[in-house]
């Protein structure tokens, strides 16, 4: 709280989300949202899991289709995923 000069609350709001950790947090739980925009409801819904460790994502898929044309695009899927998210958020992608 400052006496000399008020700050916004909307304001305090924007530079804590702005914050490297907190930003990465928050987009690591739009993840699942942020995986289905890119690829779509169908290949999304084939989707078993994602799993993110220590900035490397695991997907794991049903579609054998899926998993080979996925790991042939996993630098765009990568770069897609962060763009997206505003922060590097992921490094690696391994597909199962």
């Amino acid at each position: 709280m400052r006496r000399t000069q008020a700050v916004l609350m909307g304001d305090l709001l924007d530079e804590f989300f702005k914050r490297p950790y907190i930003a990465a947090k928050v987009a690591e739980g739009r993840l699942p949202q942020i995986w289905r925009e890119i690829v779509g409801e169908a290949a999304a819904g084939m989707t078993s899991s994602l799993r993110l460790v220590n900035h490397v994502l695991y997907i794991q898929l049903q579609s054998s289709v899926l998993r080979t044309e996925f790991f042939y695009q996993r630098d765009a899927l990568r770069d897609e995923i962060n763009r997206r998210a505003g922060v590097q958020l992921v490094n690696i992608i391994i597909i199962k």
